[in-house]
């Protein structure tokens, strides 16, 4: 059991579900119970009532426990809707997080990926603004995972994507990315027994950056939480400078590339490979490239392995729905991955090469626009770890 294990309920909407059922069985005979605001809304959640033009929003509460955090309290809404309610259009998402702990930690994160009436443009990024502490295991591929450092900042990043379709499928646009480190301070973790023990790395008291670019992307997904059978690639570069109020002076290359093909009626075989690589200066340590999060390389926790290079590939076989005869609604999945981060190309080595792997099982929660609940559990070298999200890992 991973130390930091996070305990992710879902249950409350299935437990009002369930004392509105007993209301029903307890209420006069032969008088209709009048049907409230909850059971509604969960009649439209798990019925799936909603037309699939029409938008829909779902939101369910999450509670956790962290040895760095203790309890977490968070609310996760989500939005998927179609420009103009025409479903010819690509399906958007807007998709958000909100906590906060007793120990004076919170945060919000939201991401989307947003098309306008007939795919012209395309919003992709994501908001993040929090006070939470960070593991940091130190910089390159071999960096022990027992001496940690919790880093305590006010972490703030916008990142976008304004894209504009220029061929089918083509989207050319700017590119930009501010982060903020502020704030911050670097402790031994709590239950340590020995005084913090490290070098503290480039941009360890906090900084400023923004970086700007451009991005071309092939997308022919249409629908981004569970895509069957599309081809999806991103080239970008961006340009941290102090001309634009930068603190750091460096560029970015990144490359994202996913491959969806379904194998039979229902299930679907994907592929992502990925690679970010820094050049042109000191990159601070909270912008290396990492390994590890609910995304790739699951398994490790994120920033497990940080520097300024880093590639990774995965693939996962997705058996949406499984043939179980009693519902269509439940779902399963394999994956593996492999991925290292390195500051030059020579330091890339086969035998230090970082692998993880694991299942998943997955429940239909908008029938009619074919999205799924998953949650991952996933293996590697260092520990094990679960995640449980709305919408497939990529």
């Amino acid at each position: 059991m991973p130390r930091n294990l996070r305990a992710l309920l879902l249950g409350l909407p299935f437990l009002l579900l369930a004392v509105q059922l007993q209301a029903q069985d307890t209420s006069i005979p032969n008088e209709t119970p009048k049907k409230g605001f909850i059971s509604r809304y969960l009649n439209r959640v798990f019925n799936d009532t909603v037309s699939q033009e029409k938008p829909q929003f779902l939101i369910y509460p999450v509670l956790g426990i962290r040895p760095e955090t203790g309890l977490e309290f968070a609310v996760a809404p989500l939005f998927v809707f179609y420009a103009n309610e025409d479903t010819n259009n690509r399906l958007s998402e807007i998709n958000t997080y909100a906590f906060f702990t007793f120990n004076g930690q919170y945060g919000i994160r939201i991401n989307h990926a947003v098309y306008s009436d007939q795919d012209k443009w395309f919003f992709l990024g994501d908001l993040d603004a929090e006070r939470f502490p960070l593991k940091y295991y130190g910089i390159g591929n071999d960096v022990p995972k027992d001496n940690i450092a919790l880093v305590d900042a006010t972490q703030i990043q916008i990142k976008e994507r304004v894209l504009r379709k220029v061929l089918k499928n083509f989207y050319v646009g700017l590119e930009t990315d501010f982060r903020s480190l502020s704030n911050v301070s670097f402790d031994a973790p709590e239950d340590s027994q020995e005084a913090l023990d490290i070098e503290l790395p480039f941009g360890a008291e906090g900084t400023t950056n923004f970086g700007m670019g451009a991005g071309l992307v092939y997308d022919a997904r249409h629908n981004v939480l569970n895509e069957r059978n599309a081809f999806f690639s991103e080239l970008a570069y961006l340009n941290y400078n102090p001309f634009w109020k930068s603190d750091v002076k460096y560029q970015t290359v990144t490359t994202d590339n996913r491959f969806f093909t379904p194998i039979g009626k229902r299930d679907v075989l994907a592929a992502q490979v990925i690679g970010q690589f820094s050049f042109g200066g000191e990159v601070p340590f909270n912008q290396l490239s990492y390994l590890g999060g609910e995304n790739i390389m699951r398994g490790y926790f994120s920033g497990r392995f940080r520097d300024r290079n880093q590639v990774a590939a995965q693939v996962e076989y997705r058996f949406l729905p499984l043939k179980l005869g009693f519902t269509d609604r439940l779902g399963a999945t394999v994956f593996t991955g492999v991925g290292e981060v390195f500051d030059d190309w020579n330091e890339l080595e086969m035998n230090k090469i970082k692998w993880s792997a694991g299942a998943g099982a997955r429940f239909l929660i908008f029938r009619e626009k074919d999205i799924f609940i998953r949650f991952d559990y996933a293996f590697t070298k260092d520990g094990n770890n679960f995640y449980l999200s709305i919408g497939e890992a990529f």
